[in-house]
């Protein structure tokens, strides 16, 4: 970076140095501006484009760096490295309000999102809790009614609690919510006092391939302290900004907040015995028949050094899980797997996962190309390898990895199916080939296909032809035989000749091994 004593040089975003900050060019004094300003017209059109679209729900955020440590052995439930015993990793935290827009006062009574990112060993890990155990809705199908309800009405523009008290009051299952978030623990005093709560049933596996249903409980360290609807209104009325005030200070003062994080398990069997179904997102498992098991805590520790990259920019989804914990058929779970990375990816860009704040600390590979804010191009481990399978040494998935098969019935269960066993691939192509085509009709498609092949190698065209002879013998042997007489350069209908370079050197991943 270019310097003068001590200050950085001001450049454009291309580097270029800027003579001024201050004046625009213009046709004298008093003359209009002149159009090859072009440093004025980045620095204008910058910001216009400084704000990204916020989040539909939970837009107004607060949140800090930190790491959690396990401190329980719970590895007869869970294969998951992160959840091992001695374990430390390294997480980023997002508290928010649902309701409200950016901006929005911290302080209004509201449910408190609670999300957190864990950077292990084998990916991200996601849990996008909030700070009360239950929710509104058990349906997804309901969720954007609920939603619109909290928002503000379409013509007065202000938020309205008929909308509110409508929808609650003609949906039942909205109670136990209902309940909490009218009590002393709709308004938390600050993030650091209140506990937050995965309210979904998630599933643990082992390396036995035992499945456990179990629910996150994070218990504030610092104690539950809450305010009154009188407090909450005086606190606002001095700051809308109170609950980044309060955790901003806390971690620059060293006094870092701590949660017990604590898990409830049970066997797969056993949620056949529960009195009600424990995949409701509306109920709670009772402690007295499913005690918390400690597993260990998070710290809080570290302020981010840009708000917009680290917490306006982060990412949460419960579609990030790890080999040892997964899902359940919790109907707004189910759903949330998708919406989350959706609205990601409209907010933020089919990229956003490249984006610092939500990359993943280990070795990654997968197939995804192109689109905006692109960062690190192909990322399959090699630069031939851009689609799956391939002979090119591209990534190839870990079987270790897979779940054992989600059971919902005796007779069903939800697993991947292999969708080449049980169907027959060449007995149709053999009735195709053998009583539909004419001889005239062969020889053409055994002259086509071989103009097809040109330049592609021995071991590609061979394995290609095996297929052929497990639909006829002819097949097979036409196509080779239609590769040695195929003259160099004759027409091939297919957009490449004789100099078109079919496979390169992988010249970045040489230098990355080297």
């Amino acid at each position: 970076m270019a310097t003068q004593g001590s200050k950085p040089t001001l450049t454009t975003t291309a580097g270029a140095p800027v003579p001024s900050n201050q004046d625009s060019i213009t046709f004298g004094p008093r003359g209009p501006l002149a159009m090859q300003d072009y440093q004025l017209i980045e620095k204008l059109a910058h910001q216009n484009r400084e704000r990204i679209p916020e989040r539909t729900v939970h837009a107004p955020g607060w949140g800090a760096h930190g790491v959690l440590r396990i401190t329980g052995d719970i590895s007869k439930y869970t294969k998951a490295k992160v959840l091992q015993k001695g374990t430390e990793t390294p997480m980023l935290a997002r508290f928010s309000t649902v309701a409200g827009e950016r901006g929005a006062g911290s302080h209004e009574r509201d449910v408190r999102g609670f999300s957190l990112k864990f950077y292990t060993e084998e990916g991200n890990w996601d849990m996008v809790a909030n700070n009360t155990p239950v929710f509104f809705v058990r349906d997804a199908w309901k969720f954007p009614d609920f939603i619109r309800s909290q928002k503000r009405h379409p013509k007065t523009n202000l938020r309205s609690p008929t909308a509110m008290w409508d929808f609650w009051s003609l949906s039942p299952e909205s109670l136990h919510q209902t309940t909490i978030l009218m009590s002393d623990r709709g308004i938390p005093a600050t993030p650091m006092h209140m506990n937050g709560y995965g309210s979904h049933t998630f599933s643990l596996w082992n390396d036995k391939g035992e499945r456990f249903w179990c629910k996150f409980h994070f218990k504030s360290e610092q104690g539950i302290k809450n305010l009154t609807n009188k407090e909450a209104e005086s606190r606002m009325g001095v700051t809308r900004d109170g609950y980044q005030e309060d955790l901003f200070n806390a971690i620059e003062e060293g006094k870092f907040p701590k949660w017990k994080m604590q898990m409830q398990i049970v066997p797969e069997a056993a949620a056949a015995k529960f009195s009600f179904d424990p995949f409701d997102v509306t109920k709670v498992w009772p402690h007295k028949e499913y005690p918390l098991i400690d597993v260990g805590y998070f710290e809080l520790n570290r302020n981010p050094e840009n708000y917009f990259s680290d917490i306006e920019c982060a990412a949460f989804s419960p579609s990030n899980v790890v080999p040892g914990i997964s899902f359940s058929p919790d109907k707004m779970l189910q759903a949330r797997i998708f919406a989350y990375p959706d609205a990601h990816r409209y907010r933020l860009g089919a990229n956003y996962e490249q984006l610092p704040i939500n990359r993943p600390r280990c070795p990654m590979a997968h197939y995804h190309r192109d689109g905006p804010m692109n960062y690190h191009g192909l990322q399959t481990g090699n630069v031939n390898a851009y689609y799956e399978p391939n002979s090119f040494g591209g990534a190839v998935e870990q079987p270790s990895a897979a779940e054992p098969p989600l059971r919902i019935t005796d007779e069903a269960v939800v697993a991947r199916f292999d969708h080449r066993e049980g169907y027959d691939d060449f007995s149709q192509v053999r009735e195709l080939f053998e009583k539909v085509m004419t001889p005239d009709e062969k020889q053409r498609l055994f002259k086509n296909i071989a103009a097809a092949m040109g330049g592609v190698s021995d071991e590609i065209t061979e394995r290609q032809c095996k297929l052929f002879d497990r639909v006829h013998p002819d097949y097979g042997t036409g196509v080779r035989k239609a590769l040695q007489e195929v003259e160099p350069g004759a027409p091939n209908a297919v957009p490449v000749d004789e100099k078109t370079p079919q496979v390169v050197p992988d010249k970045a991943n040489c230098s990355q091994k080297a």
